[in-house]
């Protein structure tokens, strides 16, 4: 054998060694790469599945939109009338603060004029006798 025969030979026997290395790796990417394909094989099914589910809610969540914008529309009504009711009733109470200020103020320059006048025990006799003959009414 020539030098070059024995160099053809030492590059094949290292080729053998490596390929008999590299065997169980490579079979283990084959199993990797297999599991793969199963797995994208049952994608198609599974994003159709997840498609026609996704629309089934989306159809769902539009029927109870249109429920819940119907049963505001009904009750529009009832919140316009329970906001004038409080806006009328905001109306009346101003005006019976009012009235109340107005009989205070009356009433204590009322009062300053009997203070003045000294004329109190007058009108508690006044004011006694209407109480009597207002119940002596009923």
């Amino acid at each position: 054998m020539t030098w070059l025969g024995i160099g053809v030979l030492v590059i094949g026997i290292a080729l053998l060694i490596l390929v008999i290395v590299l065997i169980k790796p490579l079979l283990n990417l084959a199993g990797v790469l297999t599991s793969v394909q199963k797995t994208t094989d049952q994608l198609p099914q599974t994003v159709a599945d997840l498609t026609s589910k996704t629309t089934e809610v989306m159809g769902t969540s539009v029927e109870t939109l249109n429920q819940v914008n119907t049963r505001i529309k009904e009750l529009s009504p009832l919140f316009y009338t329970v906001g004038n009711i409080g806006r009328a009733t905001n109306r009346l109470s101003s005006l019976v603060v009012n009235v109340a200020d107005e009989t205070k103020v009356k009433t204590e320059s009322a009062n300053e004029f009997t203070t003045g006048k000294n004329l109190e025990g007058l009108y508690g006799v006044l004011t006694l006798g209407y109480f009597l003959f207002k119940s002596g009414k009923k």
